[in-house]
């Protein structure tokens, strides 16, 4: 069990799995506006996302991330099958899914929490919208991974 008096003495680490550049171009100026020091690594696909989360490959050496961002609509393996993946596994599973997509479909928010995600976010449609979003994972997610991990 982790103590909540300790305090994190590194930055959060961020997994943004997302296929858009244009996308993760945004989150990661947006993410520069963050108070909580942060560190963001990318994938580009839900494979190259397992990949990462297991340590395999090129990714043998990645640091387990204290928050992912997780597109829905990736190739290779969509952000369902990536979510199911986290969530069944016992050594992944505590680490926060937030869902962050284009869709606004009932039925994919619905899958999304039956399948555990923490919270599901649609991706703002502007840059002000973007910032403001950033600032809420923030304010909610980042702050309360400060207290809790080391």
């Amino acid at each position: 069990m982790v103590s909540l008096t300790k305090m994190i003495t590194r930055s959060i680490r961020v997994l943004l799995v997302e296929d858009n550049l244009g996308d993760v171009t945004l989150m990661m100026e947006a993410f520069k506006g963050c108070k909580t020091p942060v560190q963001v690594f990318r994938v580009k696909d839900g494979e190259e996302a397992i990949q990462y989360l297991k340590r395999r490959g090129v990714h043998g050496d990645a640091h387990k991330p204290d928050l992912v961002l997780l597109d829905l609509n990736m190739p290779k393996k969509s952000g369902f099958e990536v979510l199911e993946e986290i969530k069944d596994d016992p050594a992944l599973k505590e680490i926060p899914v937030v869902i962050l997509t284009n869709s606004k479909l009932d039925s994919d928010i619905q899958r999304a929490y039956e399948s555990r995600a923490n919270f599901f976010m649609v991706k703002p449609s502007d840059l002000d919208g973007l910032f403001a979003a950033t600032r809420y994972i923030e304010d909610i997610w980042l702050r309360s991974l400060t207290a809790l991990r080391d």
